[in-house]
């Protein structure tokens, strides 16, 4: 059976992860997407290349694609990206706001060649706002919104990215389920438009309630939280003074203690329990008392409260010594708590669970062989999500993409040879 957006294709000038990442995810919906790249090849093709212009990196967020290069600064290009927006439903553009008019595939350029056009249009910061003009990466919102300092992690007192580029990956599902929303309503209306999607917007998004204040209940806290540190930064403090700072004055918690990894007698577990009756399961299949549960009086805010909490984690620390791994998931089986053993990545690729859900999928790449990637994350029952195909070597289908448009052989090696394509 065929995808859900089996039909509809999808010209995507991008590069780097959120707009590549939002096009494979269209591919695997079913769209046609041909990934328009410059002759060179774009920036995550050529990072830590281990075959000649083919990166892990790149692989990972190009497959099912097809793709061509263009260099869309010459008029021959321009040419071809005219034939190409045609047949076109949706382009996919992640660049500066100034980029795609100078490259002429700018909005107003392409939509008044094809007015049904939906247009997904990514940038870092927005298109309006002091830092609009700015490039920008997942690292550097990251630091802007505070993502980076959501997880706290640093080297030498300086903040560390987290290893996830969440914000570029969040970004990337945005903009295919705007473009899925934006195709419903051209169904409905005939009428194509503009989508903007930012990495600002997103990462913001994810992070949920910590962006968020409840007048009531989190004004005051916060502001101080504001002011001490302003006041940090001031007086030249770094950035584990400041997070330790901002730890002093933020409200104890007490889910913490039942949402984290805890080390076991050979390895780690993980629990999550974010009920108050999944708490209680986990105190007695631990065999612990929490008097925080059922006190009406329990103030988080006090100095005492801190203290229990501490001495309350210590003492779950060290039960958890006492069993290994495999024992404390058995135990929490029987219990009904939710757990599971931690894992690195590498031990995924043949875990039970994955490969039971189809959550794996093996491609052949016509340079790299046979490649194991992740699978569509989601299913449907009458239109099943499909790879189709690993990711595109620099150029592989310029010559069934030109010729599709009418272009001659000879059309086709006057282009190469102007550098038009590679």
């Amino acid at each position: 059976m065929p995808g859900p957006l089996a039909g509809v294709r999808v010209l995507e000038f991008s590069e780097i992860i959120a707009g590549p990442f939002g096009g494979m995810l269209l591919s695997d919906m079913g769209a046609d997407v041909i990934k328009v790249e410059p002759p060179a090849g774009e920036p995550w093709r050529l990072i830590a290349q281990f075959i000649p212009t083919e990166s892990r990196s790149f692989m990972a967020l190009n497959r099912g694609k097809k793709g061509i290069t263009l260099d869309l600064k010459k008029p021959e290009a321009q040419d071809v990206v005219a034939k190409l927006i045609e047949g076109t439903d949706v382009v996919i553009v992640n660049y500066r706001p100034d980029v795609a008019e100078k490259l002429g595939i700018g909005y107003e350029t392409l939509s008044a060649m094809n007015p049904k056009l939906i247009y997904a249009d990514n940038t870092a910061f927005g298109r309006k706002g002091p830092q609009s003009h700015r490039p920008g990466y997942d690292l550097i919102v990251q630091g802007l919104t505070g993502l980076m300092a959501l997880e706290g992690k640093s080297l030498k007192g300086v903040p560390v990215m987290n290893a996830l580029p969440s914000a570029d990956i969040s970004t990337g599902i945005m903009i295919a389920w705007a473009v899925s929303a934006a195709l419903y309503h051209r169904e409905k209306t005939g009428k194509g438009q503009k989508i903007e999607t930012t990495l600002l917007g997103s990462a913001l998004a994810i992070q949920t309630s910590a962006f968020q204040l409840i007048e009531s209940a989190d004004l005051e806290w916060k502001q101080k939280v504001v002011e001490t540190m302003r006041e940090q930064r001031a007086e030249g403090a770094d950035y584990e003074a400041q997070k330790q700072a901002r730890l002093d004055i933020r409200p104890i918690r007490t889910v913490a203690m039942y949402y984290r990894a805890y080390k076991t007698k050979d390895h780690y577990v993980v629990v999550g329990c974010l009920s108050a009756a999944l708490r209680k399961k986990f105190c007695d299949a631990m065999g612990f008392e929490d008097k925080r549960m059922d006190d009406p009086q329990y103030d988080p805010t006090q100095p005492e409260a801190l203290q229990y909490a501490r001495e309350l984690v210590a003492k779950v620390e060290g039960m958890f010594m006492e069993k290994t791994t495999a024992e404390w998931l058995e135990l929490f089986d029987e219990m009904g708590v939710p757990a599971g053993p931690f894992n690195f990545i590498e031990e995924l690729m043949d875990n039970e669970q994955v490969l039971a859900n189809d959550l794996q999928v093996t491609v052949e790449h016509s340079l790299a062989g046979t490649v194991h990637q992740a699978g569509p994350a989601l299913q449907m029952s009458e239109t099943p999500l499909a790879v189709q195909g690993a990711s595109p070597a620099l150029g592989e289908h310029n010559e069934a993409v030109l010729s599709s448009l009418g272009y001659s052989v000879d059309e086709i090696a006057s282009l190469r040879e102007s550098g038009v394509i590679c």
